[in-house]
């Protein structure tokens, strides 16, 4: 070991200068989020993301995305090609500066650009600095220009390859396998981005191509002259839903350079579905046009409650959550400066945009309920119920409380608990059966791990109001021992575990209770999944043995890779028992398999895009019988070796 003390000194030598796009190479997380699947995906919207802004200039019809072999992307548009004249500063071509220099570009309040998403000059010199290669080809109408990159850097100058009329922008890049921990794109996910951003820009033809193989070429042309209405129409027809009323609610306002446009509509379901996007962005986190949104919406139904003597004089005003069961709405503002709280763009800070949003609703929404009062009752009705469920929550909320106040222990009678309460190490798992929880009980480490036995299939929650929840004999257990509570009341600050783990047998009802589970941490605790509480045991399918040789295998793939290392060149005879549940395995066996923290294997359950999640939980647990079959017949290839 290397026992040269560590200097102390804090001077000069230590200041380093990253020379271009070093930095980016250096610290890529700072600029695209992560070096996982996200930040290799991210890379393609940011070049989509500049097509985009010239088609919200009026300069682009038609942006195609192709997928080629060895995972190259190729973007192109018909917009007016990047600038290619030489900047005098620079010495080198604009074309140049563009993808060599970071905070170079035609967003920062010229004439070129009034709206615009992306990074704001960064979006294409990180692409190129986190590329093996990069290939730029622009057509400005008169001549075509090329540029090869390497890894940021280039060894000869942009040159004119030929002449053409046509205008547009060719980016061509390969991720660098130096950066990412895969770069292999993932088609779906590229699909959902570009469909979003097709909606979200009215008209806007947007191909999409995977090359990858020759044998299964597949593509989509994405256009919706019907924009954000036809996003919640195709929301409601994936997700199989009945709608209250036949039109989607369509709002618009613009005030100067300044717009807001709003599309609602209301469904059968019990749940909420908002989306909120400021210059195509799509704000995770709100901000201020999803507040004006949400105040002038339960503004405007208590009003018009009131006005039409559907709120009675005694009667308490809805609430927001009221007014928005089971309502999908997306909200779009385009605003020539974007303030967002934070590096990730998932908050809009913009104060001005919240009386536009407001107005808008306000003024718009109620003439559309004075002009329509039969969908403004069929709606209204929806929120009464809505109410009525939420006071019988609350109810049986107190009376939950009470209970457990007379009570000498308010903690779930099967559950085991652990003595350690710091819950940076404490987990609790949720355990499929008695004999399960009995084994989990029995070789745990009782200082920091808590066991609680579930029994039985529990409720479905897509179909139920979170009323329902506190008298469901399953669920209630799992909420007392959280202790975080649920629904709009939740409070991790209170949460007794900071790992969450849900093991359950490893067959097909072990997989729905797991489903079960996950569907209502997505519905009613949501916060636990969106911060990373919430984890998935991963027992062994095997166990194969040799003599006092033993192994475990997780797949069939581990299993034939063990049966050979312990059958040896004389291919001796292995034991194999494949676990059925977890109550074959012994406490020690369990322990070591799936308990031991520096043995186990977990899966964190994450969340990188609640629309589709949304849509996910809405299918496989919904009422509807043929959304259910489609995505069972077209995933049904990706699940092997399940033994029934």
């Amino acid at each position: 070991m290397d026992n040269k003390p560590i200097s102390q000194n804090y001077d000069e030598t230590q200041i380093q200068v990253l020379e271009g796009l070093e930095a980016v190479r250096k610290r890529p997380g700072m600029y695209i989020g992560s070096t996982g699947p996200k930040g290799l995906h991210h890379l393609v919207y940011e070049i989509v993301d500049n097509s985009i802004d010239e088609a919200l200039a009026g300069h682009c019809s038609e942006i195609k995305v192709e997928l080629l072999p060895d995972d190259v992307i190729c973007v192109s548009d018909n917009g007016r090609g990047i600038p290619t004249g030489i900047l005098p500063k620079e010495g080198l071509s604009a074309a140049t500066v563009v993808f060599t220099v970071l905070h170079a570009g035609g967003k920062f309040g010229g004439a070129g650009y009034k709206v615009s998403g992306g990074l704001h000059g960064v979006g294409s010199s990180v692409v190129n600095a986190l590329s093996e290669w990069l290939e730029v080809t622009i057509c400005n109408g008169e001549h075509c220009y090329f540029q090869h990159f390497e890894r940021g850097s280039y060894s000869e100058e942009i040159k004119i390859i030929g002449n053409a009329e046509r205008t547009g922008t060719q980016v061509k890049f390969k991720a660098d396998s130096e950066i990412f921990e895969t770069t292999e794109y993932d088609y779906d996910i590229l699909l959902t981005r570009l469909r979003e951003q097709a909606f979200l820009n009215a008209g806007i033809r947007i191909v999409m191509e995977d090359l990858r193989d020759p044998e299964n070429v597949r593509g989509e042309t994405l256009q919706y002259e019907g924009g954000i209405k036809s996003f919640v129409e195709h929301i409601h027809t994936k997700k199989g839903l009945e709608t209250l009323h036949p039109e989607v609610i369509y709002l618009k306002k613009i005030d100067g350079d300044n717009s807001a446009e709003v599309a609602l509509q209301y469904n059968d379901s019990y749940n909420e579905v908002l989306l909120s996007f400021a210059n195509n962005i799509h704000t995770t986190e709100g901000g201020t046009h999803e507040t004006g949104f949400k105040n002038a919406l339960t503004r405007v139904f208590n009003d018009y409650g009131r006005k039409t003597n559907l709120l009675k004089e005694n009667d308490k005003n809805l609430s927001g959550e009221d007014v928005r069961e089971g309502m999908t709405a997306i909200i779009s503002v385009k605003l020539t400066e974007c303030e967002f709280e934070g590096q990730t763009k998932t908050k809009l800070g913009n104060t001005d945009i919240r009386p536009l949003v407001e107005g808008l609703m306000t003024e718009n929404l109620m003439n559309f309920f004075e002009e329509n009062p039969s969908i403004a009752r069929s709606i209204f009705d929806k929120a009464i119920n809505a109410q009525r469920a939420r006071e019988a929550a609350r109810k049986a909320r107190e009376m939950t409380r009470r209970k457990s106040a007379l009570e000498t222990a308010s903690l779930p009678g099967k559950l085991a608990d652990c003595s350690e309460k710091d819950t940076e190490v404490t987990e609790i798992y949720i355990v499929e059966g008695d004999s399960a929880g009995g084994s989990a009980k029995a070789g745990r480490d009782r200082r920091f791990q808590a066991i609680l036995p579930l029994w039985g299939k529990m409720l479905n929650v897509e179909k139920a109001r979170i009323d329902k929840v506190y008298g469901n004999e399953k669920l209630v257990p799992v909420v007392t021992a959280l202790g975080c509570g649920i629904g709009n009341d939740i409070d991790l600050e209170k949460l007794r575990y900071g790992k969450v783990i849900i093991m359950a047998d490893a067959d097909v009802d072990g997989s729905h209770i797991r489903t079960l589970l996950l569907t209502f941490f997505f519905r009613f605790m949501k916060p636990l999944v969106e911060k990373g509480h919430i984890y998935i045991a991963q027992p062994p399918l095997y166990k194969l043995s040799r003599g006092k040789q033993v192994r475990y295998a997780y797949s069939d793939k581990e299993r034939d890779i063990f049966i050979k290392e312990l059958g040896g060149e004389t291919n001796a005879k292995v034991d194999i028992q494949r676990y059925k549940g977890l109550g074959e395995m012994d406490p020690e066996q369990l322990w070591e398999t799936t308990m031991d923290p520096s043995h186990r294997t977990i899966i964190k359950v994450e969340m990188e895009d609640v629309v589709r999640a949304d849509e996910i939980f809405t299918i496989l647990m919904g009422d509807k019988v043929a959304p259910r079959r489609e995505f069972i017949e077209k995933n049904a290839k990706y699940v092997q070796n399940l033994d029934v």
